[in-house]
């Protein structure tokens, strides 16, 4: 009798299966309740007192024999028909996709298009691609204006002149032409000009411009409407208003907001000063309301510009605009959390 239990154990080490259906097979003619453990179990009160307790443990290796063998195989089996459905499906990614986030500018760019719509100011966009009219001429920069040196241009052709825009202040024009006042917009966008790369300046970025024409605009109208701006995206409630030049505004001026000098950082980006400036505004000279078939009789507005690189630098402390553009995963992963 000890010699067939250990017979069977040997029968149980070399059994291998295909298919589950060789494994309910195998356990049932073991493990069943008709099988032949049970079976050799009821023969145990039959053999010679000396040799039970051989019998017993050889038994007992016999049932745990045959139970691992059961769970091996069952595995193994599960493990083979996983792995065919996971690799046999043509479809399915080649690495794991990492969740993204929005890119800085975009950040940046929704959060001021957010702040002004809150006071009603409507989003307007045009085409990046631009003709000397538009870009120039409207805008109170006729032909050989010596302001147009200020804006180094990307020239496509000539004849008539095609050009990548240098300023979102297109788009006002456009929408200017299309639209009778009251006019209240904001128009971002990506603008372009021949400037040399550094950690400051780039030939590509990107501007919020924004338009207001109206019976009876002031100055006054303008300030507020720049001291809220300034209070809502950087929580800072003092600015100030220095007189500059643009063509296409008159009177003119540059803002500067009062960013404090609390830290070293301060120091270095307002120059030891405290005050950094922000963005350009003005009332809209009567020669651009009038190419754009507006009544400067009648109306009066004010406009104001922004680089949206440049706010963003500010409110996640970014020291080289490059960064924006070289699309390293190392920088971007650190706005996961802003989304």
């Amino acid at each position: 009798m000890l010699d067939k239990v250990k017979e069977l154990i040997g029968e149980v080490d070399a059994f291998k299966a295909t298919t589950k259906d060789e494994v309910e097979a195998f356990r049932i003619k073991y493990l069943g309740s008709k099988g032949l453990l049970k079976d050799l179990f009821s023969e145990f009160k039959n053999v010679d007192a000396e040799l039970r307790k051989d019998f017993g443990q050889a038994l007992n290796n016999l049932k745990k024999s045959a139970e691992e063998k059961v769970t091996v195989l069952n595995d193994a089996l599960e493990n083979a028909v996983e792995e065919k459905g996971v690799y046999g499906d043509l479809t399915r990614p080649s690495e794991p996709i990492e969740l993204g986030s929005r890119h800085p500018i975009s950040l940046v760019k929704n959060q001021i298009i957010e702040v002004f719509n809150r006071i009603g100011f409507t989003v307007s966009d045009g085409p990046e691609i631009e003709d000397d009219w538009h870009n120039f001429t409207a805008l109170n920069l006729p032909e050989y204006h010596p302001a147009r040196d200020m804006q180094d241009t990307f020239f496509i052709e000539q004849n008539p002149d095609i050009l990548l825009r240098t300023h979102t202040s297109s788009v006002q024009v456009r929408y200017m032409e299309k639209n009778e006042p009251p006019i209240r917009t904001i128009s971002p966008g990506r603008v372009f000009r021949n400037e040399d790369i550094s950690a400051r300046a780039h030939c590509i970025f990107h501007q919020v411009e924004g338009l207001y024409i109206d019976t009876d605009v002031s100055f006054a109208d303008l300030k507020q409407t720049l001291l809220y701006f300034t209070k809502e995206m950087f929580g800072k409630s003092k600015i100030r208003l220095r007189p500059s030049y643009f063509p296409f505004t008159e009177p003119s001026a540059e803002v500067d907001i009062y960013w404090g000098l609390e830290t070293e950082t301060d120091y270095r980006i307002t120059k030891g000063t405290g005050w950094l400036e922000i963005m350009g505004c003005g009332m809209v000279d009567p020669n651009v309301l009038k190419n754009c078939n507006i009544d400067p009789t009648k109306y009066s507005g004010y406009a104001f510009g922004m680089g949206i690189e440049r706010i963003a630098m500010l409110l996640y402390q970014i020291p080289d605009i490059r960064m924006f553009y070289e699309n390293d995963k190392r920088f971007l992963e650190q706005f996961k959390s802003v989304i």
